[in-house]
């Protein structure tokens, strides 16, 4: 029973570990760089996860084909893969300006460590 359960359920399981290691490294990393990559590891799960979620067995690209007829159960619904390629996007967009920001950060405070660049700017203010 629950070798079963794991084995049909195995693309949700990596997904959450996917997104625990990406919080946990959003959460408790203190290098602004490991912040990033975890926020980027953790936008990847939930893209994986949207994907999976859209996934049917057995369907076809929504092209007519007479051999699948006009039966729209038998063929996978575009959508899903556009809104997901959309968030791949904005999250390389979202990940470039971070790190622009983060090279900046770097430049004036001379570290990527968080208590460190607070302790310079109480210091500074």
């Amino acid at each position: 029973m629950t070798i079963e359960f794991f084995a049909g359920r195995y693309p949700y399981i990596l997904i959450a570990v996917l997104l625990a290691i990406g919080l946990y490294g959003m959460t408790m990393k203190r290098n602004l760089l490991k912040k990033i990559i975890g926020m980027t590891i953790f936008q990847t799960a939930i893209y994986l996860f949207f994907i999976q979620g859209a996934f049917k067995q057995g369907a076809t690209i929504p092209v007519y084909s007479e051999e699948f007829g006009t039966d729209p159960t038998l063929y996978m619904n575009p959508l899903p893969q556009v809104i997901v390629l959309t968030a791949i996007v904005v999250g390389v967009a979202i990940t470039g300006v971070a790190l622009s920001l983060l090279l900046l950060t770097y430049r004036r405070y001379g570290s990527l460590d968080e208590d460190v660049i607070i302790k310079s700017m109480r210091e500074s203010a």
